[in-house]
Formats: structure tokens, sequence, C-alpha cells
């Protein structure tokens, strides 16, 4: 098994193997519940809590739990987590429960959490498997909210904060509107907007990822034309 530091561990997530952008996985809570910034940051947050709690259970009980019932127990802890923070949020953070509704409870089902259960926390230590959680999480929730500032803004024209989490002020940011004008795309705003800017992103990194490869491939073709020249003048 290749040895992976710390470090490394913990970043992997947010970019190189980010659970949205890259393996494409929870897109259906992510195109969902991410209408607005207040609604990704209330389900980035949920996500993280859940990951983590039921990522460092189960590599605690890695050894304990038989082969033969592997999965149904992980879903089992999983399930358990959730039923806490959608209970803990119903009572503390009602407006953010009726907002995301049903995609709390479906954080069981969730292919990130389950997968990184399997993959990763089965097979190592607690804090390698804390420190993978906390990455992927954070990683999800930065997808989360690029997705939902631009709808958000695109959508309404403005950023707003203090309808879900109302312990804060209410605050609303014009950005694409304002007196006498609106730019605003209400598209934006539906479900289909979602998936347009998904979309585009996905593009833009599939774009960048290529100009990375090809810059890469060329240095290595120039070093390899240099060595040879190197070679042939010596002879």
């Amino acid at each position: 098994m290749e040895k992976v530091s710390k470090k490394d561990n913990f970043l992997k997530g947010i970019w190189k193997e980010n659970p949205l952008f890259v393996t494409v996985l929870g897109t259906c809570p992510a195109l969902a519940t991410t209408k607005t910034i207040e609604a990704a940051i209330g389900m980035g947050v949920l996500f993280i809590i859940v990951l983590i709690c039921s990522n460092v259970l189960v590599s605690l009980l890695r050894k304990l739990i038989p082969e033969e019932i592997r999965t149904p127990a992980y879903i089992v802890i999983i399930a358990s987590f959730v039923t806490v923070v959608k209970m803990f949020t119903n009572a503390f953070l009602p407006e953010l429960y009726s907002t995301l509704g049903v995609f709390i409870s479906l954080i069981v089902v969730n292919c990130i959490v389950l997968g990184r259960a399997e993959s990763y926390a089965s097979n190592h230590g607690v804090f390698d498997s804390f420190l993978d959680a906390l990455g992927m999480g954070i990683g999800y929730m930065i997808a989360l909210l690029s997705i939902s500032l631009i709808r958000e803004v695109i959508g309404t024209g403005a950023i707003t904060f203090g309808k879900i989490f109302t312990f804060l002020p209410a605050l609303s940011l014009p950005i694409l509107k304002g007196s006498g004008f609106d730019y605003s795309i209400s598209i934006f705003a539906t479900p289909v907007g979602a998936f347009i800017v998904f979309g585009l992103i996905l593009a833009t990194i599939a774009f960048i990822e290529n100009r990375r490869k090809e810059k890469a491939e060329f240095k290595t073709r120039m070093l390899k034309n240099s060595s040879q020249a190197q070679m042939e003048d010596k002879k």
C-alpha cells in the first residue's frame, strides 16, 4: 500500500479527488441544495459532521465487524448519525431543516459517505480516517459553495443572509440588480440552472487539467529532445 503523508491525505479531497467535481459523487443533493449560499453552507456542515463521525466509528470498529455484514453495518452507523443530526437540526435550526427537507435523510445513501467508509475508514486508523473525512467534507462543501454562489448571484441578482440562519442579522447584498436595473437570470434559481452551472464548472476544470497535462507533456518532450541533442554532440 502506497504511503501517503497526513497533509496529502487531507488535501486530496479538496482538489485532486474532490468528491463532486472529480469523482462526480453526491450530485443529487448538490444540485438540489445549492439554490442559496446559506442552504449550501448548512448542507455542507451537516455532511461534514456525518462523514467525520461515521469514518471515525467505522475505523474504530473495523476489526470487529465481520466481512459478511460490513456494508449493512456501515449503513446502520451512517443512518444513526444522520438521525441525530436531523433531530438537532430540527430542534435548533428549523429553517434549515425545512429548507433541506428530505436531503438531510438522503445523506444515509450518499455515495461519498458510504464510499469513504468502505474504501478508506475500513482499512485505516482513526486519525487518518478523520483527516480523510475532513478533507473530503471540506472539498464537497467548497463545491457546494461554488455552485450556490454562481446560482444565487445570477439567479436572484443578490446574496442574502439571515433567512435560513436566523441567528444572523438579515442582510441582502445586491450585485446584479438595483434601483432601475435587474440583470438577474431567474432560470439559474431553478433545477435547470443547477445543471447548467454544474456542467460549466466541470468543463472549466477539465480545460484547466488538459492545459496542465499539455504543458507537462511539452516540458517532458523538450527535456527529452535536449538530452538526445547533448548525447549526439558528445558523439
